[in-house]
C-alpha cells in the first residue's frame, strides 16, 4: 500500500510541476537548469561497511539481460539547483566515465546521455527527477551522492526495470539500508586515498598542514581521517619529532564556493599553513584562490585537479570515471552486479595520486609506488572510523587543530 501511494503521489507532483520545469540535458547539448530555490536537508547516518568479495553475486534476471550499447540511454541526476556538471569533482568524474563508455561504442553524446537538476534539493525533488529522466528515455541511472539514500530507497521499487549506479551511498531510510538487483551501491576507500595525500604532502617536506572538508558527511571525514594518518606514516618513516607535523583541521559548512572560504584559507596560509588539503566539492575553488593570492598549496580531491589551479600538488583521487564506466559495460554484457555493495580500494585500483600530473619537487614515483603497494596488499590498513578520538589515539607525533 505505501509502495502504491508514493506511486500515485510521485505520478501526482509530475503532473503539477511538469509544465513548470524542464529536465536539464548535458552542456554539450546546450540545455539549460531549471528552477534553483533551495531546501536545507541533513545529512544522512554513515553508510554501512561495503562488500569487497560481493561482486561476484549476481543480480535478479529481470535486469541482468545483455543490452545492445545503442539501447542503453544513460542520465546523471544531480543531487540539488547548486549541484553544477562541471564541478570539477563528483559529478564531472561520473560523467567522464558515461563519455567514456559511450565513446569506445561509437554512440552520439547528445542522444545516449543527458543531465537533470532538480529545482530544489529534497527527497521529493530528487525523485521527482529520477522520474522525468526514465520519462524521458533513460534505463539507466547514475546518482552521485549520499542525497540520494531516501530518493533511490524509493524509486527502485517503483523502476524495478531500470538500472541505478549509485556513487557514494547505499539506499537507505529511517538508518535502514537495501539495495535492490537493479540497484549497485559503489562505496570508495576515502581514507586510503586521504591517507596517500597526507603521506606524499610530509614526505614532499611540508610540516604545517591543512585539511577543509565541505560538510562533516562520512566520505568527507573518512578523506579527513585518512590524511592525518598517511602524514603520521610519513612523519615515523622520516623520524620527526612529535609536533613538527601540524594539521589544521575544519569543516566549512558546505560545498558552494564562498568568498568567506577564499578569506579563510588565506588566513591560513598566512599564519604559516603550507598546503590545505581541500575535500570540499565546489569550495575547494574557493581555496584555491586562496592559495594563488597567498602563495599556498592545494590537494584537490575526487577527480585530477591539477588543471584548476597551479597552486595543487596532487589529488586524492577516486575511480569514479572507472566505476561508472565498469557498471555501464556490465549492463551492457548482462552481467549488472546489482543488489550488493561495492568498495572500489587501493586493492582494485579504486584510488590513486595521479603522479603524472602532480607538482612534486621531491616525493618521487618510486615512493608512491611503494606505499601505494603496501596499502594495497593489506599491510597497512587505514582506520575507516568516523570518530576522530579513534584515530588520535593512535597518532603520537602528528598534532592536530580541529578549527
Amino acid at each position: 500500500m505505501r509502495k502504491a501511494l508514493m506511486l500515485i503521489f510521485s505520478m501526482a507532483l509530475l503532473l503539477v510541476v511538469a509544465t513548470a520545469m524542464t529536465a536539464c540535458g548535458n552542456n554539450d547539448a546546450g540545455t539549460t537548469p531549471a528552477d534553483t530555490a533551495v531546501v536545507e536537508t541533513p545529512p544522512p547516518a554513515d553508510t554501512d561497511t561495503a562488500d569487497n568479495d560481493a561482486a561476484d553475486v549476481p543480480a535478479d534476471d529481470d535486469v541482468n539481460d545483455e543490452v545492445a550499447a545503442a539501447d542503453i540511454h544513460i542520465a546523471l541526476v544531480a543531487h540539488s539547483p547548486d549541484s553544477i556538471l562541471d564541478d570539477g569533482s563528483f559529478n564531472e568524474g561520473a560523467w567522464q566515465g558515461i563519455t567514456r563508455f559511450l565513446n569506445r561504442h561509437g554512440l552520439d553524446l547528445d542522444t545516449h546521455r543527458s543531465f537533470f537538476i532538480p529545482h530544489e534539493a529534497s527527497t521529493e525533488a530528487r525523485l521527482d527527477f529520477i522520474s522525468q529522466a526514465i520519462d524521458h528515455g533513460a534505463n539507466v541511472l547514475v546518482l552521485p551522492g549520499f542525497h540520494f539514500e531516501e530518493s533511490l530507497y524509493i524509486a527502485q521499487d517503483m523502476f524495478p526495470e531500470v538500472n541505478f549506479i549509485l556513487l557514494d551511498a547505499s539506499p537507505r531510510n529511517a538508518g535502514v539500508a537495501r539495495v535492490q538487483p537493479n540497484v549497485a551501491a559503489i562505496h570508495y576507500a576515502e581514507e586510503e586515498a586521504g591517507f596517500l595525500a597526507g603521506y606524499a604532502a610530509v614526505m614532499e617536506g611540508h610540516r604545517e598542514l591543512g585539511f577543509m572538508g565541505g560538510i562533516a558527511v562520512p566520505a568527507v571525514v573518512r578523506f579527513g581521517h585518512g590524511f592525518i594518518q598517511g602524514a603520521e606514516f610519513a612523519a615515523t618513516a622520516l623520524g620527526l619529532e612529535s609536533g613538527e607535523v601540524e594539521i589544521n583541521y575544519l569543516y566549512l559548512g558546505g560545498f558552494a564556493p564562498s568568498p568567506d572560504h577564499v578569506v579563510t584559507a588565506s588566513g591560513w596560509f598566512a599564519g604559516g599553513t603550507e598546503v590545505i588539503f581541500a575535500a570540499a566539492g565546489g569550495a575547494a575553488g574557493s581555496v584555491m584562490t586562496g592559495a594563488e593570492a597567498s602563495g599556498g598549496l592545494v590537494i584537490g580531491v575526487d577527480v585530477d585537479q591539477s588543471g584548476d589551479s597551479d597552486t595543487v600538488i596532487t589529488s586524492a583521487m577516486k575511480a569514479l570515471d572507472v566505476s561508472v564506466d565498469d557498471m555501464l559495460t556490465d549492463i551492457m554484457n548482462g552481467q549488472f552486479r546489482g543488489g550488493i555493495e561495492h568498495m572500489f580500494n587501493a586493492a582494485i585500483n579504486g584510488v590513486s595520486l595521479p603522479m603524472d600530473t602532480s607538482r612534486f619537487q621531491n616525493f618521487t614515483q618510486a615512493q608512491y609506488d611503494a606505499i601505494f603497494a603496501q596499502l594495497a596488499s593489506g599491510a597497512i590498513n587505514v582506520n575507516s572510523s568516523l570518530t576522530m578520538s579513534d584515530i588520535i589515539e593512535n597518532i603520537e607525533l602528528v598534532t592536530v587543530n580541529e578549527m
